[in-house]
């Protein structure tokens, strides 16, 4: 007897897929046959963790044997202090990811609506769907930036939770506070906003302080250790949200959700707010070459926020497949509806000069062949 084990699922089960990340550095050298390959693919910090996060993490090695503490208190309070809230209204997670889907399934579910920009980032949609609401995707105004006019629109007595990313992944777009604040002041009072952060460091002298400016009694701001504090393998992420809210979320939390080296290395790299300042600073530099470069180029597909770039290009598929033919790994985005756009992620500038001079190849060879 063949078990049909999709009719015996959730009815969401039958258009869910799984969250598809850029290609691992591993699996290009198998396929390709290389001894060495970048990965500028998924807007990883290439200079590692603050050296007093890697210390943190040899430190708690020898304590794995333990479970972590699973209300994260130490931690909590290091990221209360850090932006001076209490500590009841901090949601940490396994990476800001599960603080989304926390998020949504804690308030969405069938009969619900989730509303979010339709380039906005992919899991907002896959979070909607798994929790078996129904996701609202609002297309750009401009094709790359939110739309928070329509957004507002398309909020009804069905909504329960509207995401917004900012700086956006993948467009790279920002929006400024008094804009946000607008957009809230169109919401209804009893509907959850995910304010998503995870390039925050990167624009956090030109935006300003979303957690001391904006007021929405549902606003909740998701932020991350993944990207400028380089902390991506750890899985860690966190939330501010009221602490009625918090309290909630907290209850559909997995037990043990943070490990104990995640943990250490979180607090200590936040205590580490030089070095942070360094690295972003260093991204900042090589992402306005980088765009400057693409410029020249001529396949500039527009500013970013973030620690990535957008390049576009007709032939953007050849363009990605002769990359990973030279050892280096973009991030295609025809999932996003934008088959046009790669997104190139910062690296060091060794990798940078490498990507770079692939480019100026590439397009030559494309050049000559047309």
């Amino acid at each position: 007897m063949r078990i049909d084990w999709l009719a015996r699922a959730v009815p969401q089960a039958s258009a869910l897929y799984p969250y598809v990340p850029g290609k691992p550095i591993e699996v290009l050298l198998r396929e390709k046959g290389l001894s060495h390959a970048v990965k500028l693919a998924s807007n990883e910090n290439p200079y590692g963790p603050s050296p007093k996060a890697v210390e943190a993490i040899r430190k708690a090695a020898g304590e794995v044997h333990r479970y972590p503490d699973g209300d994260a208190g130490a931690l909590k309070a290091a990221i209360a202090a850090f932006h001076q809230l209490p500590a009841d209204r901090i949601i940490v997670g396994n990476g800001s990811n599960e603080v989304l889907e926390l998020i949504i399934r804690t308030f969405a579910g069938p009969g619900d609506e989730v509303v979010y920009s339709w380039r906005g980032f992919i899991v907002y949609a896959l979070a909607a769907q798994a929790a078996g609401a129904t996701g609202v995707a609002v297309p750009e105004a401009d094709g790359l930036t939110h739309d928070l006019q329509a957004m507002a629109q398309a909020v009804n007595e069905k909504t329960k939770v509207v995401c917004i990313a900012n700086p956006n992944n993948p467009t790279g777009t920002l929006l400024d506070l008094t804009s946000l604040q607008g957009f809230l002041d169109l919401l209804p009072r009893d509907v959850v906003v995910i304010l998503d952060e995870a390039y925050y460091e990167f624009v956090a002298d030109e935006l300003g302080d979303s957690l001391t400016t904006l007021t929405h009694p549902g606003l909740v701001v998701s932020r991350t250790f993944s990207k400028a504090y380089g902390l991506a393998g750890c899985r860690i992420g966190y939330a501010v949200a009221d602490a009625a809210i918090a309290a909630l979320i907290n209850r559909f939390r997995e037990p043990f959700n943070v490990s104990l080296p995640a943990q250490a290395a979180a607090i200590a790299a936040l205590a580490d707010g030089e070095w942070v300042r360094a690295r972003v600073a260093d991204t900042l530099v090589e992402r306005d070459r980088m765009e400057a470069a693409l410029q020249q180029l001529q396949v500039y597909g527009g500013h970013s926020h973030g620690n990535f770039v957008l390049l576009r290009h007709a032939g953007s598929r050849q363009i990605a497949a002769s990359l990973e033919d030279r050892g280096i790994i973009p991030r295609p985005l025809a999932g996003y509806g934008m088959a046009d756009y790669l997104r190139i992620s910062v690296g060091t500038a060794a990798e940078n000069d490498a990507f770079i001079a692939a480019m100026q190849d590439i397009l030559a060879a494309m050049e000559s062949r047309s």
